[in-house]
Parts: structure tokens; sequence; C-alpha cells
């Protein structure tokens, strides 16, 4: 990405780790586990077209992302998953669904200039391709100094 500068106080997610979070399950027991995993190979849906939006901030947090639109597909998609896992034991956030791709993070409160100097620097909002998910994933995350790291646990098709 062009806006990245060493030292900028941010924390660059790779691209391998980019993922639009359908839901987030946190810590989860070996039972737990095993019941999502289950749940989630009966879950039904078509392929997802998937739609970037403009790049942006939630500030609160230090985050900066590549927003997703919210299509009927994706939303589907989204409580399908979130309504197989609630008979494991997980509940849905209360918030509104709102899609995205982590691009940075700030290296804490004090770095939030890194992401006053990004916001600066965009002007003009790059012009992102389609593309369509044909799977979606379960991801065990570990929190490392280098930022998080994902490792995928299990595949499930769409379209079946």
């Amino acid at each position: 990405m062009r806006h990245r500068v060493e030292g900028d106080g941010l924390r660059w997610s790779t691209p391998e780790s980019w993922h639009i979070t359908l839901q987030f399950l946190g810590n989860t027991s070996e039972t737990q586990y095993e019941c999502v995993v289950a749940r989630l190979r009966e879950v039904h849906a078509a392929p997802v077209p998937i739609e970037l939006d403009d790049l942006g901030f939630f500030d609160h947090a230090g985050i900066f992302f590549a927003g997703v639109a919210l299509t009927p597909e994706l939303l589907a998609l989204q409580q399908k998953v979130t309504a197989a896992t609630v008979p494991c034991g997980f509940v849905a956030e209360d918030r509104p669904y709102r899609p995205h791709i982590t691009l940075a993070r700030s290296k804490g409160r004090r770095n939030a200039t890194g992401l006053e100097t990004l916001k600066a620097k965009i002007r003009h909002p790059p012009k992102f391709s389609r593309f369509v998910a044909e799977e979606f994933l379960l991801y065990e995350s570990f929190t490392r100094p280098t930022g998080s790291q994902y490792e995928t646990r299990e595949r499930f098709r769409l379209g079946l």
C-alpha cells in the first residue's frame, strides 16, 4: 500500500490475513469448537458477491479499514453463521453488522497520530474489483507482537 510509511506508528496487516468477519467467537472450548464445526457444516448458502467500499477509520479502536458493501447475500450468510453458533453457546453482537477488512491498527493510543496522518493522505478513494466468495473459513487467531496471525481451522464451501 503506497500510504504505508516506516515508523508511522501503525501495524499493517498482511494481505494473507485480510478477511471479513462473519462472527467473532472469542475463546472457545473444544466442545464448543466441535459444535461450531458441525453446525457450520449445515449452513447452506449461495456464493457471495463481495464489493469493497471506501476506505475508512474506526477512530475509537485505532483501525484503518476497507469497507465491504452489505449486500443481501452477505447479510444472509452472516445471519446463518450467527444462528448456527447459538446452540454452541455463542451470542450475536448487539451492534449492527458492519463488514470490513482491517488494513492497519495504531500501535496503542499514543500512536493515534499515525491514523491522523494517514487520513490526511487519502484524497482519492481507490477503485476495487468485485469478486465472489465461494467459501467461508473458521479461523483461530493468535496475538503476536507483530499483530494478529490467523490459522485456518476449517473451510466451508458455498453453493452446495
